[in-house]
Parts: C-alpha cells; structure tokens; sequence
C-alpha cells in the first residue's frame, strides 16, 4: 500500500477528524445523562427501591414546583406547596394535572432538584414521572412522588449547609401511545366514546 502524501493525507485526516468529533458528539448525550444520574450534577435526583434504615432528627424542607411546556394543554400544580421531612424519612407529595381540553393528551415529565448539589441525595422510590401520562378529556389525577433525602447529606462538605430542597417538574406533550390511540380509534368507530 501506498502511503499518503501531500492532499490525499490532508483529506484523509481531515475525514477522520470528523468521523471522530461525530462520534464524540453522539457519545456525549449518554454518557452526560449517566454522569448526572451518578453524581447529581444539574439536579438530577437519583432512583431508589427502598428509603434508608438510618432517619436522623435533623429535618429539611422540600418544596415542589410544577410547570408546564408553552404547547402543553393540561392545567398541573403540587397539591402542597411545601413540606418538612425529617433526613432519611420517607415523604409522600402529590401533583395534580387536569386536561380541559375536548381530546386525551399524553405528558411526560422532566425533573430536577435545586439547589444542584442536592440532586445527589435527593431519591425518589416511585415517582409518576418515571412513566408517561395519558389524561382523558376532563380527566384530573391525582399524581404521587415517594421521595427521601440520603442521611450522607449531613456529612457532605456542601450538602450539610442545604436546608431547603426544591424538587421542580415539568410536563410536556408528547405522542399517544399505539395501544391508547388505536383503542380511542376503536371506540369512535363504534360510537361508544373513550373515557
């Protein structure tokens, strides 16, 4: 094989400088959504199966803010605005989404927490953000978020001076499921309505 000289070594390496920033490019979204879910960075709250053994006396207030997309529909709000929980005690909020629209809309929620430094020992157990949404016309729910704050936050150099967390959500609309939408089509073929 030949090797490249002169402006095929130019075209070649320049090739391969964007096949490699491409590749760089697409890379980073997982691994910057993974590096926030470990850490905590930018909010992002961690998932857990289960609230810790260990509750401390100390306690922290969590407010919930709720908003919606400028093209979302739906009417959403915490049911409370604010609550005090006690470090690694298991808290239980409610948000409330109502559709006034005359057609079902599907949501699905993103989130984080404030201040950032937070979001490493802000976990949620269950939360309705971890599925999508789907509100019928008129339809209001009630949503819940089973959440605790890690004991660890006592002990963290930042974290200990963090007495108050926000946990913030916002809706978006998205797409009907197949299975909803080929069922709403199933019953306005047949004149019964979907409810």
């Amino acid at each position: 094989m030949m090797p490249l000289t002169g402006p095929r070594k130019t075209v070649a390496q320049t090739v391969g400088l964007v096949l490699l920033m491409g590749g760089l490019a697409w890379a980073s979204v997982p691994f910057y959504d993974w590096f926030c879910r470990v850490t905590g960075f930018g909010g992002v709250t961690g998932v857990s199966d289960v609230a810790p053994d260990d509750v401390l006396d100390d306690t922290i207030t969590v407010r919930f803010d709720g908003s919606l997309n400028n093209r979302m529909a739906w009417e959403f709000k915490p049911v409370e605005r604010e609550m005090e929980v006690r470090i690694g005690e298991t808290g239980l909020a409610f948000y409330e989404a109502y559709n006034p629209t005359d057609r079902p809309i599907a949501g699905s929620a993103s989130y984080n927490v404030t201040p950032y430094q937070a979001g490493g020992f802000f976990n949620k157990i269950q939360c309705f953000c971890f599925e999508e949404q789907v509100l019928a016309p008129g339809e209001r729910v009630q949503m819940p978020v089973t959440f605790y704050v890690d004991p660890e936050i006592v002990e963290d150099r930042d974290g200990k001076y963090i007495h108050t967390i926000t946990l913030s959500y916002t809706f978006y609309e998205i797409d009907l499921p197949e299975d909803y939408a080929a069922a709403q089509d199933s019953a306005t073929s047949s004149g019964t309505g979907l409810n």
